[in-house]
């Protein structure tokens, strides 16, 4: 059993110190700064650090020791992912996220800002993402091994802002939403940049050969689409108090999630009907959600999100023994990938 909680905390207190950082170079710049470097700290003070494990736990793969160095680049992943959230938010229209405020929200309550709150929070998210280059960069590794990840640095970029863009793209009302075109937009919004690209990153820093990396996307790839499928299920399903997010925001946006592709393609005329009109309004109420959710469940499209899940982390888990790799490292992944079957993103 491996220690998350203690490697949890080890990437929250370099987070801390760069919040620290950074908040005295903003307000060496203009007082004015302080919401920005506030909302900074508070987009970092929460999270599982999955992004961060995952290009640890890359490194160790490869055979290298424990040490300050990868620990910072690992939490740079972590900047990288409160970017994404960011944006993303602002996209989704989120107010809540951990039980907290979102970024636009808090600026908009915190400032006065009004409809300038989307800018500002716009602001923070190419902030956090330009600091987390900074951070790598700086971890203190070597630079011939920090050399080798400069491609890799921009794929992960490229690929999150695919996922990104192609979801939205495809959030519209009279588009009928397919599984295999959710699964694509999972694939490059999720698995690519939670699970695959870390673990890619801490392996090529490690000087790992190409057939532990072939096995890392053997394992990424459907792990990641799992943890998204769990994270549809409990953007749906999930009970508020503990996700700390909004269970009706996909709902009201009509995200095409493969629990809402699954749902279309198994309901009758009746339930097809019933999604055209509630899905995708801005509107929509408690009731009318618990009619939607009613009707995934008793259509079976839940339950086939819940099997897909199981599928993809044993698919993963079995990829582990593909290639050879230090016990402990292969011990903490099968750990990390049966978390899929719980948490969300």
């Amino acid at each position: 059993m491996h220690d998350h909680t203690g490697f949890k905390e080890r990437i929250d207190e370099v987070l801390v110190r760069l919040a620290d950082e950074e908040e005295r170079a903003l307000l060496s710049l203009h007082a004015e700064l302080s919401p920005l470097s506030g909302q900074l700290r508070r987009s970092l003070a929460d999270g599982k650090r999955l992004r961060a494990a995952y290009l640890y736990w890359g490194w160790r793969a490869a055979g290298q020791p424990d040490c300050e160095g990868v620990i910072r680049a690992a939490a740079a992943m972590e900047l990288v992912h409160a970017a994404a959230c960011t944006h993303d938010d602002i996209i989704d229209g989120s107010r809540m996220r951990h039980g907290r405020p979102t970024a636009h929200a808090a600026f908009a309550s915190g400032t006065g800002a009004g409809q300038r709150s989307t800018a500002l929070a716009m602001i923070l998210g190419d902030l956090l993402m330009g600091y987390a280059g900074h951070v790598f960069s700086s971890c203190g590794l070597p630079g011939a091994y920090l050399a080798r990840t400069v491609p890799l640095w921009a794929t992960l970029l490229r690929e999150t802002m695919a996922g990104e863009f192609l979801e939205v793209l495809r959030t519209r009302a009279e588009q009928v939403p397919q599984v295999a075109e959710s699964l694509e937009v999972a694939r490059f919004k999720t698995a690519k940049y939670t699970v695959e690209r870390p673990l890619h990153l801490g392996a090529t820093l490690g000087g790992a050969p190409r057939a532990l990396l072939d096995a890392f996307t053997a394992y990424g790839l459907p792990l990641g689409e799992a943890f998204q499928l769990r994270d549809d299920l409990l953007g749906t399903f999930g009970d508020p108090a503990r996700t700390g997010k909004s269970n009706v925001d996909d709902l009201r946006d009509g995200k095409p999630t493969a629990l809402l592709a699954l749902t279309v393609a198994a309901a009758g005329g009746d339930g097809r009907r019933l999604l055209a009109k509630l899905v995708g309004r801005p509107d929509l109420g408690t009731e009318e959600a618990a009619a939607v959710r009613a009707l995934m469940e008793g259509c079976g499209a839940r339950q086939q999100v819940e099997d897909m899940i199981r599928e993809r982390i044993a698919r993963a888990v079995g990829a582990l023994d593909s290639v050879p790799m230090p016990a402990e490292a292969r011990s903490a992944l099968r750990e990390l990938a049966g978390t899929a079957a719980e948490r969300s993103l």
